[in-house]
């Protein structure tokens, strides 16, 4: 009924011509859908420059693989919006996973990791992929530490960051840093200004659009300033989708948990195709239209996936200076 009463205060008119004039948005909806984020879970301890700085390195550290070529940066890339632009990327020695590389970037406001959503938080995300057969390929947490112990220039920085220390190169301890790092990479795009009450942020089209996004049905899980990001849901939920991925199901071996995955956030979600767990979608509209099918039920027009693009893309932001 909440969703309901939502869409009822917003409607998009439509001119004599044919045309849709400017979007009736109700701000106070809009502000009640957006305006706070995800509920996520956070963490202990200061992010200090040194604990930041030290992240920085270790995330783009390739001496972290089994052969030294991958690091968190090969398929996160900084320049890249956070990702590598590839389907599934390449892992150490040319092994490739079966999973899109998501953004980096924001990636901490969500409530979990992963597609399948099997880490809390950036911290115990962050070396799992180094001990990964197909990503970084290292053995565990032993393997990372001796690595790094025998690195001698990581000495001194671990021990700025993790002051007081007897042992300060610990796997812990990296994966406090490298989580400490990438709550750095936040952007901020022209939605957050319009959100803040730069209602010229926004132009009419892209205002046009967010009306549709949210009459479509499309808050129904992707929702907040992350634009979602806080919930899993079935793919295929209404009509059936095939994939050799079960999603959660690989976790759990629950039945209920198959085709189960994280609902991705769409902050700079035109910046960072292809699209979905396998990579498989190479455009913006299409994506749209395809979860328009089996998440709403709804064949959208070819005018409405137009429009909800056109909103997305207000969506890309640039990354804050630290």
């Amino acid at each position: 009924m909440r969703i309901l009463s939502i869409l009822i205060c917003l409607t998009v008119p439509i001119s004599c011509s044919g045309e849709p004039e400017s979007p009736n948005l109700d701000l106070a909806v809009v502000d009640q859908l957006f305006g706070n984020w995800p509920n996520a879970p956070t963490v202990d301890g200061e992010p200090t420059p040194a604990k930041i700085a030290l992240g920085d390195t270790l995330y783009h550290e390739k001496r972290l693989s089994r052969h030294g070529d991958i690091s968190c940066a090969s398929c996160h890339d900084l320049e890249k919006f956070g990702q590598d632009g590839l389907p599934t990327s390449p892992g150490t020695a040319g092994a490739s996973g079966k999973r899109n590389a998501p953004t980096t970037f924001d990636a901490f406001r969500q409530f979990a990791q992963f597609w399948d959503f099997r880490a809390a938080t950036v911290e115990e995300q962050s070396t799992m992929p180094m001990t990964t057969d197909v990503e970084h390929g290292l053995t565990g947490d032993q393997e990372i530490e001796a690595i790094l112990r025998g690195i001698p220039e990581y000495s001194a920085s671990f021990a700025a960051a993790f002051p007081g220390q007897a042992q300060p190169i610990t796997a812990d301890n990296v994966r406090a840093a490298i989580g400490a790092f990438e709550r750095t990479l936040v952007t901020r795009s022209r939605f957050d200004h319009f959100l803040d009450g730069e209602r010229d942020a926004l132009s009419a089209a892209e205002q046009k659009g967010l009306a549709t996004f949210i009459e479509a049905g499309c808050i129904t899980c992707h929702k907040t300033r992350a634009v979602g990001g806080e919930i899993a849901n079935k793919l295929g939920l209404v009509v059936p989708f095939e994939s050799e991925d079960l999603g959660r199901y690989a976790v759990t071996g629950q039945e209920s948990d198959k085709l189960m995955f994280k609902v991705p956030m769409l902050r700079n979600v035109a910046e960072t195709a292809p699209y979905f767990h396998d990579g498989s979608i190479e455009t913006l509209e299409e994506a749209i239209r395809i979860m328009g099918k089996h998440q709403l039920g709804r064949d959208l027009t070819a005018r409405q996936v137009d429009e909800i693009a056109t909103f997305l893309r207000s969506l890309t932001g640039k990354r804050i200076a630290e």
